[in-house]
Parts: structure tokens; sequence; C-alpha cells
């Protein structure tokens, strides 16, 4: 009864009485996902007949209305069938300012109604085919990151840039095509980084280090879903970047690592969404050359030199070990590097492996990442042996019992999933320098391969203080 009446107003014509029946029906069913299938004829006349008013000179309010009833409508793929038409794209891509001929976004009233056409779009896009098809066809991609280059640096429009990147995101998920024309026709990953960096609000005191105000303010729920997004679009840019054979790349992707450690140091405005945000930017550091992940890591500043030294000088001369372990665990420094993102990411690794779940795809991607930074850059590893592997000194239970990061370690290399095994053996294979003679207390071999637990636990009770002297 409803997309009965409804598309009778509709097709009657009067802008008012439209916007009052399209709002009902919107206020209705927001959170309907599931349609009776004896309605599907009903909704797809709707669908045309929303499409005919959009064409039409009616107010903005209308226009806003409109959209919200077709972006509920277009959850149902079987709707989009007859309405997927070359013309009714045209349509959206008018109302969401993605034509070419659009110079600016100056009238705030429009707003709303480019965000509503972009969501359309994303649904259309995600649920039909063609419409896959005819974003190809339009070059849809070119004129999302043209619209990107308008507001890019306006933060009161970052609704806008949040579902632009989304489709933008689903463009180049769906077809791999895009992905080339976005990374060097398009200049997507400057662009991109450019958006990441307005959102984070980078000041760069280096050409690969940014300022960090730790006691400043979480980031805002629309600056990190739109951080989010504009790291998921990233990602498929530079999924196939594992070689870097130009200097120009390198530092595009040096710019972006060092983007992506500012990201690290930096939470949003719940739990949930700082753990989204830190995944995706893991996922996307896994797709850096591993060269140009040295940024990672950066000298200590005159601040925080003067600071450690205060702290320093506060403790009595004899003190040597409470020093080290103040150099170690309170400032995150490294033979005079600040290893603030790398902490962070081996707390994020921790925290994936208490989950218990899913350890294929939450705990594989940043072990893989602590591995390589650890096996390409000797002080990301010296560090990490550190906090993983300290010198053992009791040796009365066993390995894998405890609540160390090292204990939890090692309970993976008994994990039934094959690769999540083989991959926390080999962060600790990297960790021992590949030595056959470090690898045995941990139960490993010079292959990254474990040796029967039995074995492993009569290895253990060798100390590795020497060990980690010499290194």
């Amino acid at each position: 009864m409803d997309e009965e009446r409804a598309l009778y107003i509709v097709r009657a014509g009067e802008a008012g009485a439209i916007e009052r029946v399209l709002r009902d029906y919107s206020d209705k069913h927001r959170a309907t996902f599931k349609f009776e299938s004896t309605d599907e004829d009903k909704r797809k006349k709707l669908c045309e007949g929303i499409f005919k008013v959009l064409v039409k000179d009616i107010p903005t309010t209308c226009q806003v209305s409109c959209l919200e009833v077709l972006r509920i409508l277009s959850r149902d793929k079987k709707v989009l069938v007859p309405v997927t038409t070359k013309e009714n794209m045209q349509i959206l891509l008018r109302l969401a300012k993605l034509n070419e001929s659009d110079d600016s976004l100056e009238k705030v009233s429009e707003f709303p109604v480019i965000v509503e056409s972009l969501k359309c779009l994303c649904n259309i896009v995600f649920n039909s085919q063609m419409a896959q098809q005819l974003s190809l066809e339009l070059n849809l991609a070119a004129k999302l990151c043209n619209l990107l280059r308008k507001c890019k640096d306006r933060k009161f429009i970052n609704d806008i840039k949040c579902f632009d990147l989304r489709l933008l995101f689903l463009l180049s998920l769906l077809h791999t095509d895009i992905r080339s024309q976005l990374r060097y026709e398009l200049q997507g990953l400057p662009l991109l980084t450019q958006i990441l960096e307005s959102a984070f609000s980078i000041k760069w005191t280096d050409e690969y280090e940014s300022a960090i105000d730790h006691n400043g303010p979480p980031l805002s729920p629309q600056e990190t879903d739109c951080a989010i997004e504009a790291l998921k679009a990233l990602f498929n840019v530079t999924v196939d970047s594992w070689k870097v054979h130009k200097e120009s790349d390198s530092h595009q992707f040096r710019v972006m690592a060092a983007v992506l450690r500012h990201c690290l140091l930096i939470v949003g405005p719940t739990e949930d969404k700082t753990e989204e945000l830190h995944s995706n930017a893991v996922n996307l550091l896994s797709n850096v050359p591993v060269s140009c992940l040295d940024v990672l890591i950066c000298p200590l500043t005159h601040e925080e030199t003067a600071q450690e030294a205060t702290t320093l000088d506060e403790l009595p001369s004899d003190k040597t070990a409470e020093k080290e372990t103040v150099l170690k665990n309170n400032t995150m420094v490294y033979s005079g590097m600040n290893m603030e993102a790398i902490h962070v990411l081996l707390n994020f690794m921790e925290k994936r492996i208490d989950k218990g779940s899913s350890y294929r795809e939450g705990l594989t991607p940043v072990l893989s990442l602590l591995t390589e930074c650890s096996r390409a850059h000797r002080n990301i590893r010296k560090f990490l042996k550190d906090q993983v592997l300290p010198p053992l000194r009791d040796v009365t239970n066993r390995p894998e019992v405890g609540s160390t990061v090292r204990n939890k370690l090692v309970r993976l290399m008994t994990h039934v999933d094959l690769g999540v095994k083989q991959i926390a053996a080999e962060f600790l294979f990297v960790l021992c320098k590949e030595r056959e003679e470090l690898l045995k207390p941990m139960g490993l071999k010079p292959d990254g391969t474990i040796t029967p637990l039995e074995e492993a636990l009569n290895q253990y009770s060798v100390i590795e203080e020497t060990s980690s002297d010499t290194d």
C-alpha cells in the first residue's frame, strides 16, 4: 500500500505533495533492507517515477526526499534492473555535481542533494552489474577525483568527501582496471594521501615527520569515517605496489607511510573506531614497499631529547637498570629513534591475538608487516626483540604458559591454521636474526618451521641473555 500511494502522488506531479509522501515513506522504511516480492513491480514503477521527477525544476527539499527513497529502493537488486540506464545514471551524476562543467561547491543548500546522490550511486553501483559497466563508460572514477579536488581542503563538506571516497573504493574493488587508472592517469596516490592529511590536520615538521599532539582531542566521527574510506580506497590503488622503480614513486610512498605513522599515533572518537582506523592503516602499510617503511621511526626531537634527559637526571647515577627501563618503556626510544608507531603496531598485534578468533583476517596482516619491517630495518628488529624476547630469567614454566607477548606467540605456533602458525614462527625467526642458535629456545628450525612441542619445551630452558648482549 505504501508504494501504491507514493506512486499515485509521484505521478500526479505536485512538488509539495511528492515531498510529503516520500518523506513519510522514507521515515517508515529507513531501516528496511528486505522487501516483499509481491510489491516488486510497484517499487520498479516508483523508481521510474522518481527519476522523472528529478529531471524537473523542483525545490531542493523535494530532491532530497526523492533521493532518500531512491536510496532505500536501490537496496533491492531486482528493482534496479529496469531503472539502471545511462540516462538515469547521468541524472544522478548531475545532482552529485560530478559533471566536469560544475566548477565549484559554493551553494551550501545543495550539499544534502550531493550527499544523497552519492549514497544512491554507491548502492546502485554495488548492486547492479549494468551500473558498473556504465560507470566505466561514463568515466565515473575521473569525475569522483575531480570532485575530491574541489573539496579536499574544506572540512565542512566531510560527508561529500566520505561518500565520494566510498564510491571510489567500490569502483576500484569491482573493476581492477580502474586501479591502474587511479594510480597513474588520475594521480590517485598523492590525491588520496592529501585527503588523509586534511582529515588528520597534519602539520609537517620535516619532509617525512609530522607534529603529534598527544594531548589533543580525538578525531571527530566525520573525520574518522572520511579517513577510513580514504585508507580503503588507497589500499585498492596500491595493492600491487611491491616494487619502487622511480624516485618519485619512492617519495610518494614515504609521504604516505609518514601519514600512516601519524594515523597510528592518534585516536578516533571511540575505541572501536580507533581500532577500525588502525586496522585499515595496517592493511595499507602492507602495500608500501618495505624500503619506504623506514619513516615509521624517526630521530628524537629536541623536546623529546630534553624530556628524556630530565627524566634520566632525576634517577640516581647507580640506577642503570632503571634508566634503561625509562629509555625503552616510557619514551619508546631505541638508539635515539622514536619507536612509538612500532609500539602501537605491537600492541595492536597483541590485541588481535587476545581476541582469539579470525586470526587469518585480523592478525596475519600486522604480523606480516612487523616481520617485513624487522627483516629490512635493523633498529626496528632490535626494538621489537627487546619488547617481545627480553632475556629469559624464569625457566620453570612451559613456553606457552603466561600472558607475555612471547607466550602468546609461542601458543600461536601450535595453532590449527597453518598460515597463522607459519607467520608467527617467521616473526620470531626474523627477530632472532635468522640464526639457528638463537632459534632453538623458541622451538624453531632455521627455515622458520616449528620443531615438535616437546623438543621446544626441552630447549626452552636456555637463557637468552648472552644473545641479547651480542645483538
